[in-house]
């Protein structure tokens, strides 16, 4: 008992000993699901973006009024909250959200009916599954993308999965509630005019715990959709992808809007949802008008998709995934290239993504190229890991740097000066990121600051926190790197660091999957010349920072600097 409580459990070994057992054996079977789940769920939200927008919007509130008779709030609800994400320019995201909120629903729902109903025949079953579901519920769900990620890599696949796990247990107890729940008097009664099994569960005990189900069903619907900000995290488009880079720029502007689209599409869910769970006295004469009436929406959106799908050009066979971190200096640069790359014909998909994600994912062949290796130390354990999986085409910028940095109004000049500043706390961004590797590490070299803390939080969380303490003239110690438009807009300095901690000056490289060379010679030609200025990137981040959208400040910089740009592309 003593050495129970002394010595620790293995479990995170146990833990990451089984996935790695499982990628390694299943390795050919998680691929062949990851390639035809991506083929699916591709076509199908390409299905949804053909269908013309307004006609979506006109057969959804045609549908709406059909399903509420006699009641407008409904449907001029979804009438106004569509126009409005519509206005919003979130359109495309609303559809990819769509696909993986279906997509997770419907799984759930296909392994979640029969499993409630194998729970509510056999007590034993039951026993065995509730604390399963306990485990599944309650875990939180970002623990999930974990072994998603490791399974599957990136994209809506992974999202897919992690959504399926959390969004399961509702319909599962559901179905077992209703099913447990059918009066043992119409069981008896079904027994004794000799019914089977199978005709019981027909015709008595599913048509009997149908709005239990259905209730169920219901919530597995919201919890799918309340994970597509979890899931953006590993690559899933879609709104979620909109609400996580706010979070992490502290844009609230852009969080409310992303934010408010997915409140209204949750809305007309749930009301969607609603109308299946209804009692048979509560349908009206008029109901197999109302049937057609759907129908035919559905049917005209449908065609009218298949029409403009075959009336669109067809698409570049160019094509390149880039890969970046949602810092600022990384979305200046890969938006820049993504702009130059689509207005030479390329078919270019940015993925943002955590950066210990991102470097695994380009190891992995899931993307193609990442413009984000801050090198020869802030990512130097990240290329000592994959660096056989990997190919480092070059430099893209020179002159970067590294450090803590303070505001100038503060005496402080070097981190050995530091004492009890800022209340002994470093504000960091996030976890994954190499500077907070790198800081952590500095922060063992220095006893002045064996008992500071390095605060985690984001990038954009940690110019918020500038920006206040900024403004009241308060002690503020950071993560700070450069290029970064906060140079520009406040008067900060770099703490010397006598120890060499942090590393010298470093530079922004251009990583690719191995092959790439080989595969794509041109594009990575491209990969290769892609370079440019400190006062490049800040002037891109500056024109974003102040409200303009990343493709305008983009488009702007390579109209202002077309001569550069061309060099880019010259064989």
């Amino acid at each position: 008992m003593f050495n129970l409580l002394t010595s620790q459990l293995p479990i995170s070994n146990w833990a990451s000993n089984c996935v790695d057992w499982l990628t390694e054996h299943f390795a050919g079977f998680f691929n062949l699901i990851q390639q035809g789940g991506n083929a699916l769920m591709d076509a199908m939200t390409n299905g949804l973006v053909a269908i013309p927008m307004f006609l979506v919007i006109a057969g959804l509130f045609i549908i709406a009024i059909a399903t509420s008779p006699k009641k407008w709030g409904f449907p001029i609800f979804t009438l106004l909250g569509l126009l409005l994400i519509a206005n919003q320019g979130l359109w495309e995201d609303l559809m990819s959200t769509m696909t993986l909120v279906i997509m997770s629903a419907l799984i759930s729902l296909i392994i979640g009916v029969p499993l409630g109903i194998l729970m509510a025949k056999s007590d034993r079953t039951q026993a065995i599954v509730q604390p399963i579901l306990d485990f599944m519920q309650t875990m939180p769900g970002f623990v999930y993308l974990i072994p998603a990620v490791a399974f599957f890599g990136i994209g809506v696949v992974p999202g897919v999965f992690a959504s399926i796990i959390f969004a399961l247990p509702p319909v599962v107890r559901m179905t077992n509630l209703g099913i447990r729940q059918v009066p043992t008097s119409l069981v008896e009664a079904a027994d004794s005019f000799g019914s089977t099994t199978w005709q019981k569960l027909i015709k008595l005990e599913l048509p009997s715990a149908k709005n239990t189900i259905l209730a169920g069903a219901n919530q597995t619907i919201m919890l799918a959709l309340s994970m597509v900000v979890t899931a953006s995290m590993i690559g899933a488009p879609g709104l979620g992808r909109g609400v996580l880079s706010a979070v992490q720029h502290a844009d609230v502007g852009a969080g409310f809007v992303n934010g408010i689209a997915l409140v209204i599409l949750a809305i007309i869910i749930d009301r969607f949802a609603q109308k299946l769970n209804t009692k048979p006295g509560q349908k009206s004469a008029g109901n197999k008008t109302r049937r057609w009436l759907v129908l035919i929406s559905l049917l005209v959106m449908i065609g009218g998709g298949i029409v403009n799908s075959f009336s669109q050009a067809s698409e570049s066979n160019k094509k390149i995934s880039l890969g970046y971190v949602q810092w600022d200096s990384e979305v200046a640069s890969t938006t820049v290239l993504g702009q130059a790359l689509k207005a030479h014909g390329y078919n270019v998909t940015l993925t943002p993504l955590d950066n210990a994600v991102l470097w695994q994912s380009v190891a992995n062949k899931q993307v193609d190229a990442s413009l984000s290796a801050w090198l020869p130390n802030t990512h130097g354990a990240l290329l000592k890991k994959y660096k056989d999986n990997l190919t480092v085409v070059g430099t893209n910028l020179t002159g970067v740097k590294t450090g803590l940095v303070v505001p100038d109004y503060m005496s402080v000049k070097s981190i050995s000066d530091l004492t009890d500043e800022a209340n002994k706390t470093i504000t960091g961004i996030e976890p994954g990121a190499g500077i907070m590797a790198t800081t952590a590490d500095m922060m063992k070299v220095y006893p002045n600051l064996k008992d500071w803390n390095l605060q985690v939080s984001s990038s954009g969380a940690m110019v918020s926190a500038l920006d206040k303490a900024y403004r009241n003239k308060e002690d503020i110690v950071l993560t700070g790197w450069s290029p970064h438009w906060m140079f520009s807009k406040y008067k900060l300095k770099y703490l010397e660091d006598p120890q060499k901690a942090m590393g010298e000056k470093e530079a922004i490289k251009t990583i690719a999957r191995k092959n790439l060379k080989s595969d794509d010679p041109d594009t990575y030609k491209i990969l290769e010349k892609f370079k440019w200025t400190s006062d490049d990137m800040e002037g891109v981040m500056l024109d974003i920072q102040a409200g303009m959208k990343p493709t305008d400040a983009a488009d702007k910089w390579i109209k202002a600097n077309q001569k550069t740009v061309d060099s880019w592309f010259k064989n």
